[in-house]
């Protein structure tokens, strides 16, 4: 049986010394570029290997493709195959807690057509909270053979969301905390604000009070009651950099709401560009 959206932590506990299984943790703080490797260096789950959210899971940044770009797929098969994940492992992707990082792990794997990947929910936060052994150091596991591609139709570019803006069969959703999509502050990026016809789901709402993932029956409710009716496959969701949009598209897969699509290079591509219009306050609807 394969996991492919969320994993408990007992559930992993008993896969810890299965070959067939490949551990990575990517813990990460926006605002101290090493946090994850020192936090991995002291204590991690036993066998994890660690990923840079920056260096691993994200491209080179030019200014005007956002603060975590894609990375080329060739690049990024190879890291895949670095990390010990060989075509045919079950890969289990944790963080500190909310699986906020752990998401864009899971969502690039599964853009290069690896649908074997799940998050850990409750990440290490809930592993240490229970009790579980945890080793120092850093591990590495054999490099192994990954082969894959992008799948066509899970990403839209910053021209294909201006074509979508005012269309009623569309719908833009942000991901990020309610005050950044309202633009009244902006502690990373440049420009406050949304992209207009935007409504805002911010990837919390997918969390219980405890930081574990919604039942797959809440979250279909949650996100219902923000992004409405509308077919997933006509969804695109963006954040700040491409990373928390992803635990929206988490989210919807593991509600059984799937083929929303990524904008990857989300508000700070877009913002980064004078010309593209911008909104701040509540959303616009589009008119029908």
């Amino acid at each position: 049986m394969a996991f492919t959206t969320l994993i408990d932590t007992a559930t992993l506990a008993t896969h810890l010394a299965d070959p067939g299984f490949a551990i990575v943790d990517c813990r990460f703080a926006l605002n101290d570029d090493d946090w994850g490797g020192r936090e991995y260096a002291a204590q991690h789950i036993p066998g994890a290997v660690f990923a840079h959210l920056g260096h691993d899971l994200a491209g080179a940044a030019t200014g005007q493709n956002g603060r975590h770009p894609l990375p080329d797929p060739a690049k990024l098969a190879m890291t895949f195959g670095r990390l010990g994940i060989g075509d045919d492992m079950q890969v289990v992707a944790y963080d500190q807690d909310s699986g906020m990082y752990a998401g864009r792990l899971w969502w690039l794997l599964r853009w290069l057509g690896h649908d074997a990947v799940a998050v850990l929910n409750g990440g290490f936060a809930r592993w240490l909270a229970e009790g579980r052994g945890t080793t120092a150091g850093h591990e590495h596991r054999r490099a192994s053979e990954f082969h894959g591609a992008p799948r066509e139709g899970m990403t839209v570019t910053a021209d294909r969301v201006s074509a979508l803006i005012g269309m009623s069969d569309w719908l833009l959703v942000d991901a990020r905390a309610p005050e950044r999509y309202r633009g009244d502050a902006e502690p990373i990026d440049k420009v406050a604000g949304h992209i207009p016809g935007a409504v805002n789901h911010p990837f919390k709402s997918n969390l219980t009070e405890t930081g574990a993932f919604r039942s797959a029956d809440e979250l279909r409710e949650t996100l219902r009651s923000s992004l409405g009716d509308l077919p997933p496959d006509r969804i695109v969701c963006y954040c700040g950099s491409g990373v928390t949009a992803c635990h929206n598209l988490l989210a919807l897969e593991h509600a059984g709401m799937r083929g929303a699509k990524l904008y990857p290079g989300s508000w700070s591509e877009w913002s980064s560009d004078p010309s593209r219009p911008i909104e701040r306050g509540n959303a616009w609807w589009p008119v029908s």
